[in-house]
């Protein structure tokens, strides 16, 4: 009997992260990279703006959200991932849709709430959006039994996909390595790693089959890793 020939793991894609300025972006859509990944903060203003760490008031070189979906449309898929958790997740959530299109859209967030409150929009209005609750959140002040609660809601995220309803898992690499990576494939998730800068994790998770988007500050580093042609064992 002839068998059929073992069809071959799809390609990592490779996402810029935190490209913050225009110029960023703008060198991020000349390298060709799959994604690119900026972070959005909402200011006591109400406005939206890239930026990954929270302020009241915005610096004045830092890029509005609007300006960067715009600067995006049709040119390169994005993953948006949402540094606030108040009401707007869904607003922002459906303006980028408007802008890229459901299909050139993955949205992130370490947030439980946000997750099932965009999954719950995306229901209605965007089915086949890509929604990721986001795992391996800085733990450092909190008292040592929440950092122990947190990780092992981390290593063992059952409970919160099902209630997220996460139809992407997003890990931090080490705990990707640790147990996430096998939960996202007995679940059938695509899986989503972050933040992978060396050229030995690189090497390592741009193994076809690996994981399906690696976030990295070195994208070139990973394009290079990632040659079409490369025949692994």
């Amino acid at each position: 009997m002839r068998l059929s020939p073992r069809r071959r793991p799809d390609p990592v894609l490779i996402s810029a992260h935190r490209c913050l300025t225009r110029d960023a972006l703008e060198h991020a859509i000349q390298l060709g990279v799959d994604y690119i990944e900026f972070d959005v903060q909402r200011c006591a203003d109400g406005s939206l703006v890239l930026l990954h760490d929270p302020v009241d008031i915005a610096p004045p070189d830092a890029v509005p959200y609007d300006e960067a979906l715009e600067l995006l449309a049709g040119r390169s898929r994005v993953h948006l991932d949402l540094k606030f958790t108040d009401d707007g997740v869904v607003e922002a959530t459906a303006e980028a849709v408007r802008r890229l299109g459901t299909d050139r859209l993955v949205v992130t967030t370490l947030d439980d709430r946000s997750v099932a409150a965009v999954r719950a929009w995306s229901d209605v209005h965007a089915p086949a959006l890509l929604v990721g609750l986001s795992l391996g959140r800085g733990v450092k002040g909190f008292p040592v039994w929440r950092q122990l609660k947190v990780r092992a809601s981390e290593v063992w995220p059952h409970v919160r996909y099902r209630h997220s309803r996460a139809n992407v898992v997003v890990a931090h690499h080490t705990l990707a390595r640790f147990a996430v990576a096998r939960f996202a494939r007995k679940r059938g998730l695509p899986l989503l790693v972050w933040t992978v800068d060396t050229e030995p994790s690189l090497r390592y998770w741009t193994r076809s089959g690996r994981a399906w988007l690696v976030t990295t500050n070195n994208p070139e580093v990973a394009l290079r890793l990632r040659r079409p042609d490369r025949i692994w064992p």
